[in-house]
């Protein structure tokens, strides 16, 4: 068994034509620069695309296929260089059993069955060509659809306030909307952590996922976990989830839910921090309180006496861009002197560290590893910041 770092859920901002994908994500976010910067400089071992259903993505990766730059994986997957990618896409659902939108997360093994979920897909969608789109089916007809073709079901983000299985006016529960035996893992989200996510009780059955939901190069592996497998594959990854003989999330490693943008509840317009149960906002006047995952999950939690389960570590992490002090010139030396954000992360000495940055960087780097970093909370839509005064 060998520990993996992945990172799941990353989009195509744009085709090699310069056609959009996710219209909020940056243009050269490709699916060719996503592996470039997977493999170069973020280190990752095992990637999930999340716009892998647009015909034009699909057939560029087709493309590196062709040219002998990636290969197909017997037991799932696509590997580029040091990176296996995980064929996904993330879908809008909106049905009689839920209040609002909800993102999910489908992934599938191969390339082929990914045009076969495409086909069926874009027949329920207005425009296959972009991301998130709304499918206009039942929640759990789109499961039983991922699981016959052999995929995986993961609700995303499950505690943003907006598209999301405990979001705004969405729901209270996940059997409200899912087949609960269909659903693999969950996904967090930037704005909670596990502390926090294990209140409810419904998800102690999943494993929980951290990713990056990255809209930019920059944002890749801003959160992601370190999985035990035999081999970083499609089939092992499905395993893992399971937690089957030894394979399993060993930690999570996603930023402080107080750095997320929906931490605290705050007035949509001045961001101060105010109750949710306010019409109006007393600095400003503002009417729109958007209330925080923070509150969100102490309405919806259920205490009991039974025993929580076992979890991996969750180490409260933050991109080296939210570091004080680290611009980048700083950021590109670490890099070429060091290899990868991976090494940086994890492997690099404190000495290594100075050599190629300075003690303050060092030290802050040194903190993220363990955890110990303090964060000014972030909210309404407002990031967070790394304190450097502590």
């Amino acid at each position: 068994m060998t520990d993996y770092f992945v990172d799941l859920h990353i989009h195509i901002g744009g085709t090699p034509t310069g056609k959009p994908v996710k219209i909020t994500a940056s243009k050269n976010l490709t699916l060719t620069n996503i592996l470039a910067e997977a493999a170069n400089r973020k280190g990752l071992d095992m990637i999930g695309i999340i716009d892998a259903h647009v015909p034009e993505v699909q057939l560029e990766l087709e493309n590196l296929i062709k040219l002998g730059k990636a290969k197909p994986l017997p037991n799932g997957g696509i590997a580029y260089q040091r990176v296996t990618l995980i064929l996904g896409s993330e879908i809008e659902l909106y049905d009689e059993h839920c209040k609002g939108p909800i993102h999910v997360l489908c992934y599938f093994p191969d390339l082929l069955t990914m045009r076969v979920f495409s086909e069926w897909y874009a027949e329920r969608v207005k425009n296959v060509t972009l991301s998130s789109q709304r499918i206009y089916v039942n929640a759990q007809v789109l499961q039983q659809k991922v699981k016959e073709l052999g995929g995986l079901f993961i609700p995303a983000h499950i505690f943003t306030p907006f598209k999301s299985l405990y979001g705004k006016g969405v729901s209270k529960s996940l059997t409200e909307v899912f087949e609960p035996k269909l659903v693999d893992a969950v996904e967090l989200g930037l704005s909670s952590d596990t502390s926090m996510a294990e209140q409810i009780e419904e998800l102690a059955p999943y494993t929980f996922l951290t990713n990056s939901d990255a809209h930019s190069l920059k944002k890749i592996a801003r959160e992601y976990q370190q999985i035990r497998m035999k081999e970083p594959t499609y089939r092992e990854l499905q395993l893992a989830l399971q937690e089957t003989e030894g394979r399993k999330v060993v930690a999570n490693y996603g930023m402080n839910p107080q750095l997320g943008k929906y931490y605290r509840t705050v007035c949509a317009q001045c961001f101060e921090q105010r109750d949710s149960r306010a019409k109006r906002c007393e600095q400003c006047g503002f009417t729109q309180i958007v209330k925080g995952v923070s509150e969100r999950i102490q309405e919806i939690s259920i205490q009991t006496e039974r025993p929580k389960r076992t979890r991996p570590p969750y180490i409260h992490h933050a991109p080296m861009e939210y570091l004080p002090s680290l611009g980048p010139k700083t950021y590109e030396r670490l890099l070429s002197n060091l290899g990868t954000e991976m090494y940086i992360l994890h492997e690099a000495s404190k000495e290594e560290l100075i050599n190629a940055s300075n003690e303050k960087i060092a030290n802050l780097i040194l903190k993220m590893r363990e955890g110990t970093l303090s964060f000014q909370a972030g909210g309404g839509g407002k990031y967070g910041k790394v304190d450097h005064f502590k």
